[in-house]
């Protein structure tokens, strides 16, 4: 609807039934058809009655009676035609309806089947990723000296190191037999 007809009240769009409100208001009609159809059978019948007990006494009566039968008759005509078109309309509607049904369910499973394509190719892309960031991780644990930190102090290794010529310095052999050696640490 047009702002201008919105503005000054112009006429609101109907929705019209649903597949499935029309269905129903078929059967429905249908219902009433058959009920009017049950309806003028009984009457053509009773009429058929008026005109067998007056056809030798009231011979107006009997004519009117078979009247009324060929009005009813033809009502009865007009009723059968109404209910074989009203009839494949319901069907034709009913196909439509399932075809759609159809239709829908197929394009979900469409849909699904893009979604779990994309879904499996990221979740392979995610798993490629992750399995080169693992590795690169190795890579640089092993490369980066992690078992030995360089937070060692060089200072202290050469005071220790001084310290180790010191000792053995002081460590002055006092016999020589075969090839054992004795030493003997001075007291300080």
């Amino acid at each position: 609807m047009s702002f201008l007809g919105k503005l000054f009240g112009g006429k609101k769009e109907e929705k019209g039934p649903t597949t499935h409100e029309a269905i129903q208001k078929l059967r429905e009609t249908e219902e009433l058809l058959l009920k009017k159809q049950e309806f003028l059978e009984r009457k053509i019948e009773g009429e058929i009655q008026t005109a067998r007990k007056n056809g030798t006494k009231n011979k107006r009566a009997a004519i009117a009676a078979l009247k009324r039968k060929k009005r009813y008759e033809k009502q009865l005509t007009q009723i059968d035609g109404t209910l074989t078109q009203i009839e494949a309309q319901r069907e034709a509607l009913e196909g439509a309806n399932t075809n759609a049904q159809v239709l829908n369910t197929m394009k979900e499973a469409a849909n699904a089947m893009k979604l779990a394509h994309k879904d499996m190719c990221n979740d392979i892309m995610d798993d490629i990723a992750e399995q080169h960031d693992i590795s690169r991780e190795i890579t640089d644990a092993i490369s980066n000296n992690v078992a030995f930190p360089n937070d060692i102090d060089e200072d202290e290794l050469e005071r220790e190191l001084e310290d180790y010529e010191t000792s053995t310095a002081s460590h002055r052999p006092l016999l020589k037999i075969a090839s054992m050696t004795i030493y003997l640490h001075p007291r300080c």
